[in-house]
């Protein structure tokens, strides 16, 4: 059974490759993860295409939970999740945690093997405190 893979989409380039970092050092390569960030020019924003490539990079059939910093980011991750064929647009979940700590909390729970929803949630339960 694969682990629940994990995307990072952040406005900036840097902000994802870091969040990325952290992520990896903490649960290693047993989380499948990608990051983007930042728009096609280089500047700061998101890009659609970028989001979508990097699902694909971190798919897995137990689902994959996308985390983003800013609404732009949101709406972009919901038009890349869109654009995914049926049968992978249904294990795809976008979550509103905290970019750093969400990503961080969200591959700890995928690295123990728990579901999506649950990735997600996890990663959520963070706001309530």
């Amino acid at each position: 059974m694969s682990n629940v893979g994990i995307v990072i989409v952040s406005h900036s380039a840097k902000v994802a490759e870091g969040a990325a970092d952290m992520v990896r050092q903490m649960v290693g390569d047993s989380v499948p993860l990608a990051y983007t960030g930042g728009n096609a020019d280089g500047g700061l924003g998101t890009d659609v295409g970028a989001i979508a490539d990097a699902i694909e990079r971190a798919w897995s059939d137990a689902g994959v939970v996308v985390l983003v910093d800013l609404g732009g980011a949101e709406t972009n991750s919901e038009m890349a999740i869109e654009m995914l064929d049926d049968a992978r647009r249904g294990k795809v979940l976008l979550s509103n945690a905290p970019l750093v700590e969400g990503a961080v909390i969200a591959a700890a729970e995928a690295s123990g093997g728990a579901s999506a929803l649950q990735v997600k949630s996890m990663a959520e339960e963070l706001q309530s405190h």
